[in-house]
């Protein structure tokens, strides 16, 4: 390596040595604020390094990581989002009596993980990085073991992940006996070359074994089976890190390796990938109508939402990346925004989950119900928020491809949509329904909430209004890291 490749590695290093160092805090003294002060100055540090690399161009450290414009902009979103995460779980551990620093921990080492995916093009930077995510979400889900339910959690998606990390394996093993070569670019240099007879079984089961462990990690049908016991299970702020971190490290990654893929030499993975983005928005949808509980409804909600991306991202071309990197920004907005308010009414001993729970906020709490209505009508695609863009961006993209395959993925979208707005608007309902003696049920207790919280939403709710309305410097910043793909 040479001292340039240290400089654009910078962000990588820096998130890695503040784990060291709150690492060896902890040992030396539990102490909650400051656990949360190594955090965010770490994070800052490593937001404000990406600045060093952006000057030096795309450059490849090693063989194993790119670190170009593409991979600065989705380090920035996962260092923005794990700033949010970490200061709504400060508000939300407070409250617990357990012992509460290792979450941080936990927290920067999901972060390098998914900042590692953005940048890898290698399948050994791919693993290395999937399993340092993998590894903290198995502590992260499972943090507060004195719950069932977050030991079951826990337990869930250690035997769920483990079975797809072998998929995984196998998969990349049988594409480089077919191929020779790990580097993302050689492998589908390769395959676009091959003629169709060449495509032997070997090498498409190296892929679809590849996409069964991706579409693990995203949650897509029909591997979406564990999303809604371990949202419901996980405490809030780590099911904030599955719900926005882990996914947006696996799809930022998943449009580096096959943007540039033939989809004519590799038309079965493009098809199981229409089929999966369609199954996703249906079942995910008819799934969140059957609930009844708020985190079991976004984890459903979430299941739809990856099929939509998926949708920007089966449109293809310069527009169908940014729609789909768009709304990836903006599925984090709003998904950190909404699990942020369920860790604000949160207790000790439980999470806030059952829609009873919810009723009457606006009441008790009018704040919390405010922010938590727009981001609720901001994953609904309601407009003046950055939902709404985003689906409109994806609409775009494809009317621009104009192909009979991109109006049916976008037919089923807007299908999906209109169905969504049923669960999203009962969970409103809720919030503006007087609750008291009237029902005969005892008001959910607030806690008091925290100055951490209170600046997280806010800081949140604004960005979600900023996207959705003056857009100008996020599409810029897009446009600007998709080229570098292309």
């Amino acid at each position: 390596m040479k001292a340039m490749d240290l400089v654009a590695l910078l962000p990588l290093l820096i998130v890695t040595v503040t784990s060291v160092v709150l690492l060896l805090a902890i040992a030396l003294a539990r102490r909650h604020a400051m656990a949360l002060s190594i955090t965010l100055a770490g994070l800052a540090l490593a937001f404000v390094s990406l600045a060093a690399p952006e000057r030096l161009g795309a450059r490849q450290a090693t063989a194993l990581l790119l670190i170009d414009r593409y991979a600065l902009f989705s380090m920035a979103v996962l260092l923005v989002a794990a700033f949010a995460i970490a200061l709504l779980a400060y508000a939300y551990f407070e409250r617990q009596r357990t012992e509460r620093e290792e979450f941080y921990l936990l927290l920067l080492l999901a972060t390098l993980g998914a900042m590692i995916l953005s940048a890898t093009t290698h399948f050994v930077s791919f693993f290395l990085g999937l399993e340092i995510l993998s590894i903290s979400l198995y502590g992260l889900n499972a943090f507060l073991p004195e719950r069932r339910l977050a030991v079951e959690a826990g337990i869930k998606y250690l035997v769920l992940a483990a079975a797809s990390t072998a998929f995984l394996l196998f998969g990349m093993a049988m594409i480089y006996f077919g191929l020779g070569t790990m580097g993302f670019a050689d492998v589908i240099a390769r395959m676009n070359t091959l003629s169709a007879a060449a495509h032997s079984p070997l090498l498409i089961t190296g892929l679809v074994l590849m996409l069964t462990a991706i579409g693990f990690k995203l949650a897509l049908v029909p591997f979406h089976l564990w999303a809604p016991d371990v949202y419901e299970g996980s405490p809030a702020p780590s099911t904030a890190v599955i719900a926005s971190i882990s996914k947006a490290g696996i799809f930022v990654l998943l449009l580096r390796l096959f943007h540039a893929a033939s989809r004519t030499q590799l038309h079965p993975v493009f098809v199981a990938l229409t089929i999966m983005a369609v199954a996703s928005i249906v079942v995910g949808n008819l799934l969140a109508l059957r609930q009844q509980r708020v985190k079991r409804i976004l984890a459903c909600s979430s299941i739809a939402h990856m099929g939509y991306l998926l949708v920007a991202f089966l449109l293809g071309g310069a527009l169908g990346l940014q729609a789909g990197m768009f709304y990836l920004v903006a599925y984090l907005v709003t998904t950190l925004g909404a699990f942020g308010v369920v860790a604000m009414m949160s207790l000790p001993e439980q999470d806030a989950d059952d829609l009873e729970d919810f009723r009457g906020l606006f009441w008790r709490r009018p704040m919390l119900a405010a922010v938590f209505t727009v981001m609720l009508l901001s994953l609904a695609g309601i407009p003046l928020t950055a939902g709404f863009l985003g689906k409109f961006y994806t609409v775009m993209a494809g009317a621009a491809s104009a192909t009979a395959l991109s109006w049916g993925l976008l037919l089923v979208l807007v299908a999906g949509s209109t169905v969504g707005l049923f669960y999203y608007l009962r969970v409103l309902l809720t919030l503006y329904t007087r609750s008291g003696e009237e029902t005969g049920r005892v008001v959910f207790l607030l806690p008091a909430l925290p100055l951490t919280g209170g600046i997280a939403l806010a800081a949140l709710t604004v960005l979600l209004f900023w996207l959705g309305i003056y857009p100008v410097v996020f599409i810029h910043g897009i446009r600007a890291a998709v080229a570098a793909l292309l």
